[in-house]
This record gives structure tokens, sequence and C-alpha cells, in this order.
């Protein structure tokens, strides 16, 4: 039996708890490490007013383009495991954590189970979204027909964001 083939993943990567710089570092090794999986490319880090709650710290967001041979709901099990592994608690929906690890979009994967929506279901009207995950959007594939430029440019004007310089990203 051959191994399954290796799908292409976009994963939505937050942080406004800590060193939010340094965990988005750190997610994206973690992210590398996992068992047949490649970081195909990163977006730009931006920094984000939070969202739902907003008396919190503001977040650095970035997009992250993988091919993974794991099925989406390993994925989402190792990624919940790299959030746990960093700090993060559930103890308030929408609010503050050290890592927030989302996945976005799986290359031909619909889902409706409550544990995994796919696509992810508020994506598209969220700019620390939509902005970075343009930036990447070339490496897309099997993802359906999606003007991701366009909804990012509409979704920056609603929400303010910026990159972030840092020298460490």
């Amino acid at each position: 039996m051959s191994a399954p083939q290796a799908r292409r993943v976009f994963l939505s990567l937050g942080s406004n708890l800590g060193d939010r710089a340094a965990t988005l570092a750190a997610a994206r090794e973690a992210l590398a490490a996992l068992p047949g999986t490649t970081v195909v490319a990163t977006s730009g880090v931006y920094e984000t007013a939070p969202q739902e709650r907003e008396e919190q710290p503001e977040f650095l967001n970035q997009v992250v383009c993988l091919d993974t041979r794991l099925g989406p709901f390993d994925l989402l099990a190792e990624c919940q495991r790299i959030e746990h592994e960093h700090g993060r608690t559930r103890e308030l929906r929408f609010g503050p954590r050290t890592l927030d690890v989302d996945i976005l979009l799986v290359q031909d994967v619909e889902s409706r189970d409550p544990e995994l929506v796919l696509p992810h279901p508020r994506m598209l009207r969220r700019a620390f979204v939509l902005v970075p995950l343009a930036e990447i959007w070339g490496c897309a594939r099997g993802m359906g027909e999606l003007d991701v430029a366009a909804l990012a440019a509409q979704a920056a004007r609603e929400q303010p964001l910026r990159p972030y310089l840092a020298a460490e990203v």
C-alpha cells in the first residue's frame, strides 16, 4: 500500500500573548517538523486589532502554506497539540491566546463536520486571514475559484492591519 498523496493546505497562525513573534516562529518550526509535511510558503506577519472581544492585546497573524500527507483530522489534532505545547488554553471563545492555529483550506476537501469545517467558516470575513493569504495564494491548488486578492482588498478597507516589521520574525 502506498503512502497517501500530499495535499496542499493553508493555515492561519495568530498570537496575542507573550513573545508573539517568537511563538509564531516556533509554530512554523513545529509545523515543518510534522511527519510527511513540508512548508511551501509563509506570508508576512501582520499586526491586527482583536475582533469579537476587543479588550485584549493586539495580534500578530500570518498564513502558512503546507504540503502534508496527514489527513485533515490528523492535521487538526497536530495543530491543537502545537497550540497546547505553546500554552494555549480554551477558556474564553475569541479571547486572548498564546497561539491559534486554524486550518483554512485543504486541497480538494470540504467538510461540515462540527470538529472541522472546511473551508474555514469565518476566513472570508477576516482581513487578518485574507491579506496574508493573498500574498501566497499563488501556491493554491485544488482550492476552488476564489478571488482572494479582491476579498483581501475589501476586508482591509474595513479592518485595518499593518505589516509587522521585527528583526526576528
